[in-house]
């Protein structure tokens, strides 16, 4: 079975992530709203590219503290019911080395409604952008260097409200 959020090396795979959003446990008010079933499926996967800041990069390392990983990553997801209550939502992060075109991170939106679907699935690439305990270590030519990860305190209310800001642009 897979889980709907997890942090782990094995490679990262959408199909199965979305079947198991789709055939989890839907909430008493998500079936209601979506009658005999989802109306949209939204998802996101974020890739190791080859550049960033003028640099080439030959690939990236991911550590997480994977309990505070999974703790922040399951707010998210109930943040996100609160907020779309006909959204269920699945999210994996990769840990590891990571080569350039890799999936580093999935998401998976179903809900009744396309908007609900989009805008669950962004936000919750925005919020763990702000409070999931996970760093990366960019390799590049001539080097390496870790980058800001998270920095958000989970509870920061203005930080959410511009996380969900930007889901409902």
């Amino acid at each position: 079975m897979v889980p709907l959020v997890a942090v782990g090396s094995a490679p990262l795979d959408l199909a199965a992530l979305t079947t198991a959003v789709l055939t989890g446990s839907v909430p008493a008010d998500a079936a209601a709203a979506q009658g005999t079933g989802d109306g949209a499926i939204a998802s996101f996967a974020g890739l190791v590219r080859d550049h960033n800041l003028g640099r080439r990069v030959r690939f990236l390392e991911y550590e997480a503290y994977e309990p505070l990983a999974i703790r922040a990553m399951e707010r998210i997801v109930e943040e996100a019911r609160a907020a779309w209550p006909s959204a269920r939502i699945g999210l994996h992060h990769r840990t590891g080395r990571l080569e350039i075109g890799e999936a580093s991170i999935i998401i998976v939106a179903a809900s009744a409604h396309r908007g609900d679907a989009f805008a669950a699935c962004r936000y919750a690439i925005e919020r763990v952008k702000q409070i999931v305990p996970i760093w990366k270590r960019e390799h590049f030519e001539g080097g390496d260097v870790w980058l800001e990860g998270a920095v958000a305190d989970p509870d920061d209310t203005a930080a959410r409200q511009k996380a969900y800001k930007i889901a409902c642009a």
